[in-house]
């Protein structure tokens, strides 16, 4: 089965998404059959993607609530996946935890950006798994593309974001 995304009503698979920011973007969750009680949390390249910053690799990761990642185990027991100690189902070009470096979805979830189905980790957390993945060259520079957008932003630079994006 392939994944599509739509964006202004056209319907593309990840890798064909445009590397320019575009907050019309759906990711289209119906091939799971699942019914979320919470909106999982977008993370990873998709959302350094949704930002604007790089494009995505190939798959689509989220955070769960403990509720929704046992409801999927449950769904697709022989799609489980562990690493060091993080809790996944693996299903398509979906990749749903339950943990990333063992922070939960209420941690990482905070300040996210709503969409209709789902919910896009914030920028400010978004760094934070950045950082503490940082022995990656691949996350530094990650790190390094979000540390440019927070500052565009701050000085009103940021097409996306208008100046005060951060102002709680």
């Amino acid at each position: 089965m392939i994944i599509m995304i739509h964006i202004n009503d056209a319907r593309i698979s990840p890798q064909e998404i445009p590397s320019f920011p575009n907050l019309l973007m759906h990711i289209d969750l119906s091939s799971l059959n699942y019914a979320f009680q919470t909106k999982p949390l977008l993370i990873g390249g998709m959302a350094m993607q949704y930002y604007g910053l790089r494009k995505s690799g190939a798959d689509i990761d989220f955070v769960l609530t403990p509720q929704d990642y046992e409801a999927l185990v449950k769904k697709y027991p022989e799609h489980r996946k562990d690493i060091f100690g993080d809790l996944g189902v693996c299903v398509e070009l979906f990749e749903l935890w339950r943990t990333i470096m063992l922070f939960d979805y209420d941690f990482l979830s905070l300040n996210a950006l709503e969409e209709a189905t789902y919910k896009v980790i914030s920028l400010d957390r978004l760094l934070f798994l950045k950082a503490l993945g940082l022995s990656e060259p691949k996350y530094e520079r990650d790190l390094r593309l979000i540390v440019q957008k927070i500052t565009d932003i701050q000085y009103g630079k940021d097409q996306q974001f208008g100046a005060g994006h951060f102002v709680g």
